[in-house]
């Protein structure tokens, strides 16, 4: 089919209009990446600073003879808490997390029930072999973080007390330098003795040794919510950060996408126009020749 110069003019506004919404969605992504990255390296003081007072607690003479956190066996049923996204222009976010999944689950034993947070990622787990135990909405900002671990606390609690899951694995996207994001997995539970010997290799900063006082146990409980609550709001930020990130890199494609096809666009409008103007010379020299005979 032969552009004319009315097509043309046709497919340049309509670029036009595709580059206004690219780079809309462009500076969306480029804003909530700033809220994301900036929790994430707070959440990383505040992680170091929960394993350290879980250090102090395991140091203390009394507390590390007497007490037993995990009461389940290491082996047996796996729950696994999947981070994916709700919204789409992430490239292979979803599709690279859920092969990741599939195949780190693959070489573990026991039965796995998953839970995915995002429905995109629902769509890609559902797809495989392994079982969906339900879906969580991903929030849209830091502020809605906490709810969610709330819930997805509640619910791995439940299916534990009914004896439905012994470990809980998480997988997420981790922002990575020379790297949009990297996938990840990280054990939650059990919060066993392998999990406190590698706490306690962790050295203390300073060369004053650390000292729980009063209610012991009620601390070390304490420190323990904390680091079940850090380990998933930290999972859901970097998640939510390397999507953005990922919706940015695919904004900056299209962005230049647009641009190579706006100046080819352009180029032939010019070319075909030209064209148009020439033969409208040329018909205008002929008939002025053809006059001048006479």
């Amino acid at each position: 089919m032969i552009d004319t110069t009315a097509s043309l003019r046709r497919k340049i506004s309509s670029a036009g209009e595709l580059q206004s919404v690219v780079r809309t969605m462009k500076a969306m992504a480029a804003s909530s990446i700033g809220q994301y990255e900036s929790a994430v390296r707070s959440l990383d003081d505040y992680y170091r600073t929960v394993q350290l007072g879980l250090v102090a607690c395991f140091q203390q003479d009394k507390l590390s003879g007497a007490t037993n956190l995990a009461d389940q066996k290491e082996a047996g049923a796996i729950g696994a808490v999947i981070f994916g996204s709700d919204q789409g222009l992430v490239g292979q976010f979803n599709e690279s997390m859920a092969e990741f999944v599939v195949n780190t689950l693959g070489n573990l034993p026991g039965e796995k029930t998953v839970w995915a947070i995002g429905e995109r990622i629902h769509s890609h787990l559902s797809e495989t072999n392994l079982l969906l135990g339900g879906s969580f909405i991903l929030p849209n900002s830091i502020a809605a973080i906490t709810p969610l671990v709330g819930r997805i606390l509640i619910e791995l609690e439940k299916r534990r007390e009914k004896g439905e899951i012994t470990q809980v694995y998480l997988f997420y996207n981790r922002p990575k330098l020379g790297a949009i994001y990297t996938p990840v997995s990280q054990r939650l539970l059990p919060l066993d003795d392998a999990w406190r010997r590698n706490l306690t290799t962790i050295s203390w900063p300073t060369g004053n040794l650390p000292e729980v006082m009063n209610a012991g146990m009620d601390t070390l409980l304490a420190f323990v919510h904390e680091y079940l609550f850090v380990s998933l709001f930290r999972a859901c930020a970097e998640s939510l950060a390397s999507e953005n990130a990922s919706r940015l890199a695919a904004m900056q494609r299209a962005e230049k996408n647009i641009d190579e096809l706006l100046e080819d666009l352009n180029r032939s409008f010019h070319r075909l126009r030209q064209s148009g103007i020439d033969e409208e010379l040329f018909d205008v020299i002929s008939g002025f020749e053809a006059l001048t005979k006479y």
